[in-house]
């Protein structure tokens, strides 16, 4: 039983500590289970400490409870003297009752429970019970077992219903990844890495995993794979546990491949505001991988896409010394991902993986597989016999802008302002030498957005100049500049927030770490003085300023187009890069009467599959 009350003490001073919120410190029973477990192991004098704390956390909580008001005590009679005949004397007549006291409800509990611990014939809890069950007193009898089980029960349902003693997690044991092998015929676009710690600092979605596969698959070795979250667990030792299981289960069935992705998550860098279970999990890991002999046959491969924040202790010489950067695949990686993925889709004629590698500059191997995957759902959602050119031109719209919400419905002077809006991203673009070609526009909304201007490389880029980051400036300015020069300062909407967010940070990045400031080359990614910092947001201000100058300087001169692009934004929703050139040069694109027919065409199609889909009378 002592066990068992250290336990609730533990829990009980651990949720203080940790969760001094939890509804459950506001429980009389809690706390009065808890202080009878501080008396039943003898820590009685640690109870005057326990009401302190409990009344202070509660203060702090801005809950008071309303006082108790106490009687003065009065003397107990004996429950285990038995009356006799010769106690037949008339009681002496009760002295005068002092008057009552207000004490705090943690007070109250804890004078109640001391006074049960009296030395004066005060019994434990588990005492009473066994009595009033009827025993002849001897403590070695049966029923005592049978009344401990019943209120360790009550225990335990009480304390798991509350939450305050919870259950550890648990886990299936390592096996070895049952999928078919992979092998390095199936990766593609990363021809230099499969020459492994695998870093990629950009988007996820490069074929990291996927490379990491290939390397057991062409080695014929059972494969382990683990997510460096599920090593970072609150419970202390339990992550460590995992990386003993880990690389216990690959010891038995070596020579194999151990494979840690996301390894940021378990291997950061250690400091001493560290918990204890996370220093704990990558000390564990440290050990195992310097425990190799040198007949075991166990290749260790991590995989993160933030190699900066790892702790140097493993990355040093012995451990994850070999670093393999698995960028971002370039037009020829494309056109191999998407003739890979392409297997086993009805491709229509005229539909050449190379036109679609352009057209997908900063693609990631996933954004590939998705492209392919939502073109061939689009087309089915059509009933069309193969997916054409026009369903994958819709799937990278998709994903690089977003799902059309055709449902939503904007007024018609929302629709125009949202059309100038982005007309003026369209013209900046267009206007402004080393910005990156525009792709599209359009004012229908899509994803959270209103409208959206995309734009496109025309070839893979691997660096960005000066002169280019200041035109993605511009072009971030260029939407709220055009909404003031129409409708006046005092009406320019909120809708340019993530433009300025997005201006703001490429302007600090300039500042900061690019050198492009008269701050001069000098990286201030690290806390800097107060002057310093001043002087940052001072010349972050004056970029953006003079980003909005030269913005406005290209829309004042062009209002005239400004207008002409905005109205046939509203007539047309959406146009291409040559269509829009064409619209400010005044030249005619499509008629409406073709636009109108392909929207009915579209509405009837997706009547037409409704019909098809509805189930026919009677069954």
């Amino acid at each position: 039983m002592k066990a068992s009350y250290e336990i609730i003490i533990s829990r009980w001073e651990r949720m203080c500590d940790v969760d001094s919120t939890s509804p459950l410190l506001q429980s009389s029973e809690a706390f009065q289970i808890y202080l009878d477990s501080l008396v039943n192991t003898g820590n009685t004098t640690a109870v005057q400490a326990a009401v302190e704390r409990r009344d202070a956390l509660l203060t702090a909580q801005g809950i008071t409870p309303p006082p108790v008001e106490t009687p003065a005590p009065a003397v107990e009679k004996s429950e285990d003297a038995a009356p006799t005949d010769a106690q037949t004397t008339p009681e002496p007549a009760p002295a005068a009752e002092k008057p009552a006291t207000k004490v705090t409800e943690s007070q109250s509990i804890a004078q109640a429970v001391l006074a049960k611990s009296s030395a004066t014939g005060a019994r434990s809890t588990i005492s009473k019970l066994w009595n009033s069950s009827g025993s002849t007193g001897d403590e070695s009898a049966p029923i005592q077992v049978v009344v401990v089980e019943i209120f360790l029960v009550i225990l335990s349902v009480f304390f798991e219903n509350s939450g305050l003693i919870k259950a550890g997690p648990s886990f299936s044991v390592f096996e070895p990844n049952p999928d078919r092998p992979v092998k390095f015929s199936d990766v593609h676009g990363v021809d230099e890495a499969k020459e492994v710690l695998l870093t990629h600092a950009r988007p996820p979605g490069t074929g990291k995993t996927m490379l990491a596969k290939a390397v057991a698959g062409e080695a014929g070795v059972p494969f382990f794979s683990a997510s460096g979250s599920e090593f970072d667990e609150m419970y202390v030792g339990v992550g460590a546990k995992r990386v003993r299981e880990l690389f216990a289960a690959a010891r038995k069935r070596q020579p194999a491949i151990i494979f840690i992705d996301e390894l940021d998550a378990v291997g950061g860098k250690r400091n001493n505001r560290d918990q204890q279970y996370m220093k704990q999990t990558l000390n564990q890991l440290l050990v195992e991988m310097d425990g190799f002999q040198g007949s075991e046959g166990i290749i260790v491969i991590a995989a993160t896409n933030f190699p900066q924040s790892l702790d140097s202790a493993l990355t040093r010489p012995g451990r994850f010394d070999r670093h393999i950067a698995v960028p971002l695949p370039d037009i020829r990686g494309r056109v191999q991902i998407i003739k890979h993925h392409m297997k086993g889709v009805k491709i229509g004629e005229g539909v050449d993986p190379k036109r679609l590698a352009r057209g997908t500059i900063g693609f990631s191997g996933a954004d590939l597989s998705n492209m392919i995957n939502l073109a061939a759902i689009h087309a089915a959602k059509e009933r069309a016999k193969d997916v054409t050119l026009q369903h994958f031109e819709w799937a990278i719209d998709r994903i690089i802008m977003g799902a059309e919400r055709k449902s939503a419905f904007i007024e018609p002077k929302q629709k125009l302002a949202t059309a100038y809006h982005e007309a003026g991203h369209a013209l900046v673009c267009i206007y402004t030498d080393g910005a990156m070609p525009l792709h599209k526009v359009t004012c229908i909304p899509r994803g959270h957005a209103l409208g959206y201007t995309s734009q496109l490389p025309q070839d893979d880029k691997f660096s960005v100049t000066y002169k280019e980051m200041l035109a993605r400036l511009d072009v971030s300015m260029g939407g709220r500049i055009a909404e003031g020069l129409i409708y006046g300062p005092e009406n320019i909407t909120g809708g340019a927030s993530s433009d300025i967010g997005a201006a703001s940070r490429l302007a600090r990045d300039m500042v900061k770490r690019l050198g492009f400031s008269k701050l001069g080359p000098v990286d201030y990614s690290e806390e800097v003085s107060p002057r310093i910092q001043q002087e940052i947001d001072e010349e972050v201000t004056r970029i953006i300023k003079e980003s909005e100058s030269r913005a406005t300087e290209v829309l004042t001169t062009r209002l005239e187009e400004l207008h002409r692009l905005a109205e046939s934004l509203v007539e047309y929703e959406t146009l291409d890069g040559d269509e829009v050139k064409k619209v400010i040069k005044g030249e005619p694109i499509r008629g409406l009467n073709e636009v109108l027919d392909e929207k009915i065409h579209e509405a009837e199609e997706a009547d037409a599959s409704a019909d098809r889909s509805r189930p026919l009378p009677g069954r």
